[in-house]
């Protein structure tokens, strides 16, 4: 059930609306009973207000009973707050765990379970944890294991070297704001490999909770001044949700620049003139982010078009954020992985010495998807000294990352190596992942481009699809007189006729006149194939339902 309550200014919400702006519901609520109530067996009550005697038990009171205004509402909290918005937990999400109680209620659907290829968590999804990680977070966590022979040798070995570089040799105490000293000199050895021998200075790299904590810390030292001087942040279209809701929360200026999909969602230096040139106009743009592999694109970028990135930012004076958080997600036998720095440095002293330049990794993703030890850690190099005292400080200020994920990214940058007893489970633990990802992103684009009015790009890496779906005129005019997104609508209807949970492309920023939804390739192979017949039946019956005289070819 939808359920909007209004309390003077306030708003008393349940249902897929608990969560939402007043905007959408508002918008939203004045035609959901009559176009939408026979075809979703959806009960509406419309806007009302509460009776005095309602309103009066729930309003705070002083000492003599009166009613007295809250200090904390929607008109009095922060606007930078309220501008925030984060698509992938968005009113989908809130809607698909309603179905789910309502099937655990016993209540009648179309179908049997809710599947939530909405986000890319890969343990929720059925991956099973690397043991070697698991073993070593275990024996730190809890040091009497290193007694027990259940665990190989070159687990306890590494944790032994973690605990020693724990206060009291315990994970239960703070590090260093700048995260474990052992495991900042195991993160530079792994790079230094990576990157085929450059050099990496622990100093220089930070624990972070995840790769999301980084990023902001950075855009929290570049985000700065008032109108014209406001700090202009450059961000691809589509992009991952976290980055315009961090430019709404600190106040800065989202600066778009568009991927080009008809090329396979690749960069175009020329868009990223076009966008920097309009932007001088209304602010100051100093950051450039990239997403590579890309996130919602799956997009690869070639060692030459980073190359090109670099030369744009050097010569226009841009701090460049290069997300490479799926850099182990590389599925097209025709790409390869180039990190940022690495070609940075290739390029010559005249880049290398120059160029600021912060790369994130995480835990969350690549063939471990272990998302809930909030594990990352931030790279930055051509940080001026007194800025790097300054951000030192700022990471102070919230102690450390959580310690058990600092293990677990030790984990990612120190596996077992060949020689050592747990290598060659771990090694076929690895393979077998990322094999299976691999399969999934072929059998993805497959499936999808096999359906009338769907487009999709090859899944080249990360772990999403972003296919560009046709939307009937009909249907689109009847999402605009709901006050919705089209794909928003869209993707609404997909989740109740199927228990498939998306996230409309609206929500990552697409071009005009353009529709997409996002989804992970996750779900085990013969789920992933239920949820793609689904799609594919639901899309063909879409286009029926809003049929017109125009053509739903692509």
């Amino acid at each position: 059930m939808f359920r909007l309550q209004t309390i003077g200014r306030g708003y008393l919400c349940s249902g897929i609306l608990e969560q939402c702006s007043s905007e959408f519901t508002t918008k939203t609520l004045r035609h959901l009973s009559s176009v939408w109530k026979q075809s979703r067996d959806i009960e509406v009550e419309g806007v009302k207000s509460l009776s005095t005697a309602e309103a009066s038990a729930v309003m705070p009171k002083d000492e003599n009973g009166r009613i007295r205004d809250r200090i904390l509402t929607l008109e009095t909290m922060s606007p930078l707050v309220k501008a925030v918005e984060y698509a992938v937990r968005g009113p989908i999400v809130i809607k698909a765990g309603e179905i789910e109680r309502e099937l655990n209620q016993g209540i009648k659907k179309p179908f049997t379970e809710v599947i939530r290829a909405n986000i890319g968590d890969a343990h929720a999804m059925g991956q099973k944890p690397i043991t070697f990680l698991r073993q070593v977070v275990a024996l730190s966590t809890f040091p009497e294991l290193l007694e027990s022979p259940s665990f190989p040798e070159d687990a306890k070995n590494r944790a032994r070297r973690i605990l020693q570089d724990c206060g009291g040799n315990s994970l239960g105490s703070y590090s260093a704001s700048q995260g474990l000293e052992i495991i900042r000199e195991n993160i530079a050895t792994y790079l230094e490999h990576r990157d085929n021998g450059i050099p990496a200075d622990p100093n220089n790299i930070y624990l972070t909770t995840g790769a999301s904590d980084g990023i902001m810390s950075i855009l929290k030292l570049l985000v700065t001044g008032d109108g014209l001087s406001r700090t202009g942040v450059m961000i691809p279209i589509p992009q991952y949700p976290l980055y315009s809701a961090a430019i709404s929360e600190l106040g800065a200026v989202q600066v778009n620049y568009y991927l080009d999909e008809d090329n396979c969602w690749a960069l175009d230096v020329s868009e990223l003139h076009r966008a920097l040139s309009s932007a001088r106009k209304y602010c100051t743009p100093k950051v450039l982010c990239i997403i590579n592999p890309g996130n919602p694109t799956g997009q690869v970028q070639s060692r030459k078009c980073i190359e090109d990135v670099i030369h744009f930012a050097y010569e226009e004076k841009l701090f460049i954020l290069s997300d490479e958080v799926y850099q182990d997600n590389i599925y097209s036998p025709d790409c390869q992985f180039h990190s940022f720095k690495k070609v940075l440095f290739e390029m010559g002293p005249e880049y290398f010495n120059n160029v600021e330049l912060a790369s994130f990794h995480s835990t969350s993703k690549g063939y471990i998807g272990e998302c809930g030890f909030r594990g990352g850690f931030m790279e930055v190099v051509n940080m001026d000294p007194d800025v790097r005292t300054q951000m030192i400080k700022l990471l102070s200020v919230r102690l450390c990352p959580p310690v058990s994920g600092q293990v677990a990214m030790d984990v990612v940058v120190n596996p077992p190596q060949p020689g050592e007893q747990s290598f060659e489970q771990f090694a076929k633990e690895k393979k077998t992942v990322l094999r299976e990802l691999a399969r999934k992103a072929r059998l993805t684009e497959e499936i999808l481009n096999s359906v009338p009015g769907i487009k999709c790009n090859p899944v080249q890496g990360a772990m999403y699809a972003f296919p560009r779906i046709f939307i009937p005129p009909k249907a689109i005019q009847e999402a605009k007189a709901l006050g919705m997104a089209p794909d928003m609508f869209y993707c609404l209807q997909l989740l109740e006729e199927t228990g498939i949970c998306v996230v409309p492309g609206s929500g990552f920023g697409q071009r005009n006149g353009t529709y997409h939804f996002r989804m992970t390739i996750l779900p085990p192979v013969e789920k992933l194939k239920l949820l793609l017949t689904k799609v594919k039946e639901f899309h063909i019956n879409f286009l029926q339902q809003y049929a017109s005289s125009e053509s739903t070819s692509r």
